[in-house]
């Protein structure tokens, strides 16, 4: 799932918060963005594997632009000071133990599923393709 994440800076002590609206309260203060991007990445894992845990829902993520209007009119005087990056994290192992199922699907769709797996770095598996068209499905 592809998170957005917004980077503020601490005008005084130059340092970045780096906060995921879609995971309330998961936030970090990074002297670098590269840090910040790291480190972020693992809060987030961090996160997910908490609510995990606990058996709560993995939340969606929102589109980009969804948040960049919401932050605006939220935060007005530092939206021109922020910017934004997506990161990719696999949700598959916070979702709870995986079984197999039996799918039938027609000859020519599993072969249009087998190339996109070959030529994505997105999806690994064609079980993960599956996977993400679900939650694509389900999230309307």
């Amino acid at each position: 799932m592809k998170y957005a994440v917004v980077f503020t800076q601490d005008d005084k002590t130059m340092d970045f918060k780096v906060s995921v609206p879609d995971l309330p309260g998961c936030a970090i203060a990074a002297k670098t963005i590269d840090l910040g991007m790291d480190d972020i990445t693992k809060s987030i894992k961090s996160h997910l594997a908490i609510l995990a845990e606990y058996g709560e829902k993995v939340p969606n993520a929102k589109g980009l632009d969804s948040h960049r209007k919401s932050y605006m009119l939220e935060n007005p005087h530092t939206f021109s000071q922020a910017f934004w990056a997506i990161i990719n994290i696999d949700i598959t192992p916070y979702l709870g133990k995986s079984h197999k199922i039996n799918v039938t699907l027609p000859e020519l769709l599993i072969a249009q599923i087998d190339n996109k797996v070959s030529q994505s770095s997105d999806y690994k598996t064609r079980s993960g393709f599956i996977a993400s068209a679900c939650f694509a499905e389900l999230e309307k």
